[in-house]
């Protein structure tokens, strides 16, 4: 029986029913043992704490005092701070509802969005955006991590060495992509992703504190970076889509979740959420400093990637951009789990592939190199942090997990959750209408002067 009044109830929350029985063949239960996000479930909390640390804190950091240059001081903490706090809610429901009907477990954000929506409605509600914000996080990354290797190989030469095109050093990121994107499943790529979780910590540190110690740079200019009313007005835009592209782990948290044990005394939300703390905490140390220091130190004349813009100590920033490829070699997996995951489950279920080490190789390597080449074509990086932040980052992060919140809770209208949630769904879809308007702009105007595979 459901409990009747105007506070939120959860669908079978106080049922006293046994968990469902498990009805699933011999062959889906082995299936779903090889599938990636259900094929271990001993994840610790710490595994949640670097999990989420590596999915947040990564190229969109970098950008950080570029899009304060866009937005200025005033809009920029604004944006800075709302987007932490509303982000830190929306993951706090996901967490909840990663459990929330007895016996059942929301391992992947489509079966969350098929119970909120229906099995059809839901798959073509949340599948399309997920893959888009995870396809271009890895794009995205692709070049970030040739970007960073040209960068370390072009201050330790010092222009002693011969030139090297920035599509190569993209290459050489992906070889290590290649081989890494064999690991069968999250707990697998915990070490990696532990690794890429600390060179996050001292990247941003490194960015931060080397903004401090150069100082304001001479003649800083703090006014917007464009000079006409509506070269202003897409900077703005362009920056509220890089903001949100920063605040991106919600597309793998109940992946990230699934992967954790859960009992009737301690449910997988009790040690995720203590990871998410954990995380969010790093975020705002990592965050804001970058963001403010790095704006402060440079004004205007702040590169779309930090370190881009810092050349001194070169010993110290080059260290700083190997330490960037560590971590966006982790992240890329993080991002690429779900993606091989949704790949190999329609090969195997719908496709009726054999599942083993040879499907694997092949699919997971031409996902490689499928963003290896996108990655050559288009290395616009500021602008595709601004078009992909805005188009699909705000949908899966701001205001998608309220959607489904009163769908399935159905909070009594104009209570402090019904507000708050309404509150987050309009400022994400206001992200996601003005946001991609900035960051294509940006593409249009890199492109006139860009030559391909230069």
């Amino acid at each position: 029986i459901k409990p009747t009044g105007s506070r939120e109830t959860r669908r079978g929350h106080n049922s006293t029913r046994p968990p469902p029985q498990d009805w699933r063949t011999v062959e889906e239960r082995k299936i779903d043992d090889w599938l990636p996000v259900t094929a271990s479930r001993n994840g610790k909390w710490w595994y949640s704490a670097f999990h989420n640390v590596t999915a947040m804190v990564g190229a969109g950091l970098l950008t950080l005092p570029y899009a304060m240059s866009e937005l200025g001081w005033g809009p920029g903490v604004a944006v800075m701070t709302l987007s932490w706090i509303m982000t830190l809610y929306t993951l706090w429901q996901m967490v909840e509802m990663h459990e929330m009907v007895p016996g059942k477990r929301f391992d992947r954000y489509h079966e969350l969005g098929q119970y909120a929506f229906g099995e059809t409605l839901g798959l073509w509600i949340v599948v399309p955006q997920q893959l888009v914000v995870e396809i271009s996080l890895d794009i995205v990354y692709m070049i970030t991590g040739g970007k960073s290797l040209k960068k370390f190989h072009d201050l330790v030469c010092d222009g002693r060495c011969k030139d090297i095109k920035l599509s190569y050093f993209i290459m050489i990121f992906a070889s290590a992509q290649f081989v890494i994107s064999q690991l069968p499943n999250f707990d697998s790529i915990a070490t990696i992703s532990l690794a890429a979780a600390l060179m996050s910590i001292c990247y941003s540190t490194i960015a931060w504190g080397a903004s401090v110690d150069k100082g304001k740079a001479d003649g800083v200019d703090y006014s917007l970076r464009a000079s006409t009313t509506s070269g202003m007005v897409f900077d703005f835009l362009g920056g509220l889509g890089q903001m949100a592209f920063s605040f991106s782990g919600h597309n793998v948290v109940l992946e990230i979740q699934a992967s954790i044990p859960s009992t009737a005394d301690t449910p997988s939300k009790k040690p995720m959420w203590k990871g998410v703390i954990v995380a969010y905490t790093i975020v705002l140390l990592c965050y804001f400093p970058v963001a403010f220091v790095g704006y402060w130190a440079f004004g205007n004349s702040v590169d779309d990637n930090i370190l881009i813009t810092l050349n001194t100590p070169k010993w110290l920033i080059a260290a700083a951009n190997m330490m960037v490829v560590v971590h966006v070699i982790g992240s890329y997996q993080v991002y690429a789990m779900p993606v091989f995951d949704m790949m190999e489950m329609v090969l195997v279920r719908k496709m009726r592939f054999s599942p083993g080490w040879k499907l694997r190789l092949v699919s997971r390597s031409l996902f490689v190199a499928f963003t290896m080449f996108v990655g050559i074509t288009f290395p616009f990086f500021g602008g595709l942090i601004g078009f992909f932040g805005g188009l699909a980052f705000a949908p899966t992060t701001y205001f998608l997990p309220c959607i489904i919140w009163l769908t399935v809770y159905k909070p009594r209208v104009f209570s402090l959750s019904w507000c708050t949630n309404w509150f987050c769904i309009v400022g994400g879809v206001l992200l996601m209408v003005l946001g991609p308007i900035g960051g294509l702009r940006q593409i249009i105007m890199e492109a006139k002067i860009y030559q391909f595979y230069s």
